[in-house]
This record gives structure tokens, sequence and C-alpha cells, in this order.
């Protein structure tokens, strides 16, 4: 979430680089970047360090070998859909498959009013998410024919070469919102991604669970990934083991932490690294 550990931009592509290669030896299965311009005023100053997010998984894609990225969450609005594809495809092609696309509506209007990126009214912006991932959708299959929506026209989906990831990059689409967001996921995601302790993540996953009745589709399905934050700075592996367990026990299957310290890599080491095995042990109870 934050590069201002780094040590100024000069340090900034060899730290992070360090902490993919090191969470990589250690057994994290993906690595995600926001995808912001700015930093999030609410926890730092907007000024702060901030990396454009493909760009940024591309040269950790060239420095690994089997870590996946994504972004948590590409803003709709950043990127054309058919422009969006084709950077996932760019990132899939060239890790060997290890792409993901994460998506959501967009949120943060300082960056969009700052960069000029238009800013459309919230119902807009979740009409463009369906069609984006349609769009993506469309240009991962054979069809390279029109795509004829409200708000995105393309006479041509091609997308050559086509993503190395089998039958297509993997959906996470990020946010809870339980009428819109939470259906988007039911009809397309093959992930989601919740904020909260467990007890809000439970009441997340009865509300997935009635759009997945009502279009016909197995919950079990989709991925839950949860926000796992609220670990002390000393934790030990079985406080750590804890707090997953809870998540596991209402049907979550990975956790996703955010170092915000100094050395991130020597935390992650450090706080998650003895708990490995026994987290990827844990069984999620089904949904």
């Amino acid at each position: 979430m934050r590069f201002d550990w780094a040590g100024g931009p000069p340090r900034i592509g060899p730290r992070v680089a360090d902490l993919a290669e090191r969470a990589e030896a250690m057994g994290v299965r993906t690595a995600s970047f926001m995808d912001h311009f700015f930093q999030m005023d609410w926890m730092a100053p907007a000024e702060d360090p901030m990396l454009e997010g493909y760009t940024a998984l591309g040269f950790l894609a060239g420095r690994t070998e089997r870590l996946r990225f994504r972004l948590l969450v590409t803003g709709v609005t950043y990127r054309h859909p058919g422009i969006l594809a084709k950077a996932v495809t760019t990132l899939d092609v060239l890790s060997g498959g290890r792409a993901e696309l994460g998506i959501g509506a967009a949120w943060y209007e300082r960056e969009h009013r700052g960069l000029g990126v238009p800013f459309p009214p919230t119902a807009e912006r979740f009409e463009r998410l369906e069609e984006a991932i349609q769009i993506c959708l469309q240009m991962w299959s054979d069809d390279n024919g029109a795509y004829d929506g409200r708000h995105y026209r393309l006479e041509e989906t091609v997308c050559s070469p086509a993503p190395v990831s089998t039958p297509r990059p993997r959906i996470l689409i990020g946010g809870g919102g339980e009428r819109k967001t939470l259906r988007l996921v039911a009809q397309y995601a093959d992930a989601c991604n919740f904020f909260g302790g467990p007890d809000e993540v439970a009441h997340k996953l009865d509300v997935l669970r009635g759009h997945c009745d009502a279009v016909g589709r197995d919950i079990n399905e989709i991925e839950v990934t949860v926000q796992y934050r609220d670990v002390s700075p000393d934790a030990g592996a079985d406080e750590v083991l804890r707090g997953a367990e809870a998540f596991a026990k209402v049907g979550a299957s990975t956790v996703v932490t955010g170092p915000v310290t100094d050395d991130p890599a020597r935390w992650l080491e450090s706080t998650f690294g003895p708990a490995m095995e026994r987290l990827r042990a844990i069984e999620p109870a089904p949904l």
C-alpha cells in the first residue's frame, strides 16, 4: 500500500523487488498492489510515493518465478476496458500465466480530478464495471467481434497473443456492496475480497449466497479472500494462526496482509514465516 519505507525513488525498485523475492521464497502465493495514482489521503499524504500498478507488477514478474500478480483492485475508470484487457494479457503472457484481473468500481475522487480522469456518478461506475468485465471476457474468448454497450463500443475485440492462463486469467471483484458488487461477484467472478472481521465476512457471504442462488451458481466456486491486517507488530505464529482460523471458519480460503513498516520483508518473514506450513493446512469451512 505504501512505498515511503523504501527510502526515496532510487531505492523503491530494489527494495520492492527484494520484498517480492523474499515473499516468494517463504511461500506467499500472490503479490498485489493498490491501483492508485495518488496515495490515499486518509492513510498518508496524497503526495507520498505511489506506483502505477501494472508497470510495477510487470517489473516484479521479471524478478520472480512462481509468485502470482494482481491489482487489488483496478479502478474501472482508470483504463479503457480494451486497454485493460491488453495490459492484463501482456502481464499473463510475459509471466508465464501468473496474472489475475482484480477490478472494482473505483472511488478516490481526488486523484481522478487531479489527473483529469473522468469520475462518473456511482451508478454509472457500476454500469461501466459490468461492461468492462464483459469486454475482458470477450477479448479472452474466440469472439473477435464487436462489443456494443451503453458506455463502451468496440468494433473489434482482438487480443493477440492470447493469455497463457487457461481458460483465461482469473477475475477478482473487490468490494462488499451488497446490492451491486456482490451481484457482479456471483455472476462473473472467480474470487472476491472482503474487509472486516469474521462476523462481517460471514454476513457478506450470506448475501453473496443469495445472489449465487439467484443466478444458479455454486458459491463454493468463488475463492473468498479477506484482508487480514489486524496483526500486532510482534505477533507470533500462534496469534497469526488464530486469526486465520477465525476467517476460515466462516468460509474464507485466502488471507491478504499488507505490512506497513520500515522493513516489510523482515516483518513478513518474522510474523508469517513461522506459520506458513500450518496456514496452508487450514481447511476453510464449506459455503
